[in-house]
């Protein structure tokens, strides 16, 4: 990634892609680069998230970084400003679990001077697009587009196969389940099924 950096603009990276791309690790790896240059960060993720810690963010390699776990954008921004407002980073991982607002917030984050960097799937298990993630990737300065390894072939997976029983999920199952590899699995265009 070629940051180009102007003193006082504020802007938005977007990490994206399927589970098990590495999303959540990269998002770390650039609030600790973040915090190793002098920089204040804060790094938020949705509540209902608590695979691997309740309030770390963390990646499936096991990998964490200190947290704010919040339930709403709502929530998060009344946050942000009663006690982040001066941090100079943002992070949010998950970004597709917070519909309504999300964008519009990162907006005025970025309008204000800070870098904002979300992580979140592109697409659904459905393969379908998820919530806001392409207006995301269309207002950011920046987008990393992450490809795991299909589980089934070892081709580039750029899709979250949800498994249930071993199972592919059928097509009216809910779109948010939280879960990892007991659920999920990463595959390429060509072994993604539903049902």
């Amino acid at each position: 990634m070629k940051i180009i950096v102007t003193a006082g603009m504020g802007w938005l990276e977007v990490i994206t892609g399927s589970m098990f791309s590495g999303k959540s690790s990269e998002l770390i790896n650039r609030l600790r680069m973040a915090k190793y240059a002098k920089q204040s960060v804060v790094a938020f993720k949705h509540a209902s998230d608590v695979r691997y810690d309740k309030e770390k963010l963390a990646s499936h390699d096991q990998v964490f970084i200190e947290a704010v776990p919040v339930s709403s954008v709502e929530e998060m921004e009344k946050l942000f400003f009663e006690k982040y407002s001066d941090v100079q980073v943002v992070g949010i991982d998950e970004i597709q679990f917070f519909p309504g607002g999300a964008v519009q917030f990162c907006e005025k984050l970025a309008d204000l001077g800070k870098r904002v960097i979300v992580a979140g799937l592109d697409k659904d298990f459905k393969g379908e697009p998820f919530g806001d993630m392409g207006e995301f990737m269309a207002r950011a300065e920046y987008v990393d587009k992450l490809q795991a390894i299909c589980a089934v072939c070892g081709n580039p997976a750029t899709v979250s196969q949800r498994l249930i029983n071993g199972e592919p999920a059928r097509a009216d199952d809910p779109i948010v389940l939280v879960g990892a590899t007991e659920s999920y699995e990463p595959r390429c265009r060509r072994c993604h099924e539903v049902k």
